[in-house]
């Protein structure tokens, strides 16, 4: 299956995702959806944030030039919040998987989705 794919279907497709991207965690973008940009600053410090997470607690997180506040940061996922809507971003052994939930959807029905496929990605060698 192409990059694109899961971001088409495993993640915008379910309906509860409005955007999404494939990040490479040495840098660039596998995959996104239609018109979604993340500039190379914002993927950097994306992928830092992992090792670093009170830089992103402090600053929080940056999708487009919007500016996402963080909830929460671990070795693993990022959870932010922009007023109603926000976004997910799940960390594999090779990528990253961001995606952006507008409301009514909200994280505890985004999150399993994100988590579900990075589980997926790890179990074959991503």
């Amino acid at each position: 299956m192409s990059w694109q794919t899961y971001v088409d279907t495993n993640l915008v497709g379910t309906g509860k995702i409005a955007k999404a991207a494939v990040l490479g965690l040495q840098g660039g973008v596998w995959a996104s959806s239609p018109g979604f940009t993340i500039s190379p600053e914002e993927q950097k410090a994306i992928v830092s944030g992992f090792s670093s997470p009170d830089t992103l607690q402090a600053s929080g997180v940056r999708l487009e030039g919007q500016k996402y506040f963080t909830l929460s940061v671990d070795g693993r996922s990022i959870q932010t919040k922009k007023g109603a809507d926000g976004a997910v971003i799940v960390k594999t052994k090779q990528a990253v998987l961001v995606a952006v939930y507008i409301s009514p959807n909200q994280a505890p029905e985004v999150t399993p989705i994100v988590e579900g496929l990075a589980d997926y990605l790890i179990s074959v060698g991503y």
